[in-house]
């Protein structure tokens, strides 16, 4: 739900595609982000690399003033498969080591069109947010109606009671970079009450041993 609040942002943290995709208003799109969030101050985190979408938003925002950071995957840097990391690179070990890093380090999330890899880090950073783990603003900057199908497996989903209603409502869409950001910046999360009662903090001061005896 969008509330009466105003957050204070500093680090936005975007993943998109490492293709330019099919025509230019995908790269448009990339390079009007990039512009957007150097105009109002912002800093950008993301995938690492140059390739695709992922340059283009990267490229524009340093060129107009934000603090870049990649965070990548050493397997991911070595060999320069995913070409140059704009700005700043921090390596990392894993993928999840690389998500979690996005996480601690972003105020909001903002998703442009792209592939697998796009897909699974937008259902994970929700899925974490269902969860509890955080509140942080996650946008799909919707070019082209590119999330409209995805947001009708949502809503299929909301029908056949496999999600809330409440967690239906973790995504914020826009068509422009202004405005999702606009939205973003007044979004307030409800989560499912069930889960609230969720407490990461809390660590077993014992670990229990595991019996693998084999029994036949």
């Amino acid at each position: 739900m969008e509330g009466t609040s105003t957050r204070q942002f500093q680090n936005i943290c975007a993943f998109f595609g490492s293709q330019p995709g099919k025509n230019g208003d995908f790269v448009d799109a990339a390079n009007n982000l990039g512009k957007v969030l150097a105009e109002r101050k912002l800093h950008l985190i993301y995938e690492g690399g140059s390739l695709g979408l992922m340059g283009y938003v990267s490229t524009a925002a340093l060129v107009g003033g934000s603090q870049v950071l990649g965070i990548i995957p050493q397997a991911l840097a070595r060999g320069n498969l995913t070409g140059k990391t704009i700005g700043e690179v921090q390596h990392v070990f894993s993928m999840h080591e690389r998500i979690a890093n996005m996480l601690f380090h972003a105020d909001a999330f903002i998703a442009l069109p792209g592939g697998l890899g796009t897909l699974e880090e937008i259902i994970q950073i929700a899925s974490w947010a269902y969860l509890n783990l955080h509140k942080k603003p996650i946008g799909l900057l919707n070019v082209n109606n590119f999330f409209d199908e995805l947001f009708s497996f949502f809503d299929k989903a909301v029908e056949c009671q496999f999600i809330s209603q409440p967690t239906r409502k973790i995504f914020v869409s826009a068509s422009t970079a202004n405005e999702l950001l606009d939205k973003l910046k007044t979004f307030v999360y409800e989560p499912d009450g069930v889960l609230t009662q969720i407490d990461w903090t809390v660590r077993e001061s014992k670990k229990r041993k595991l019996d693998l005896t084999l029994r036949l």
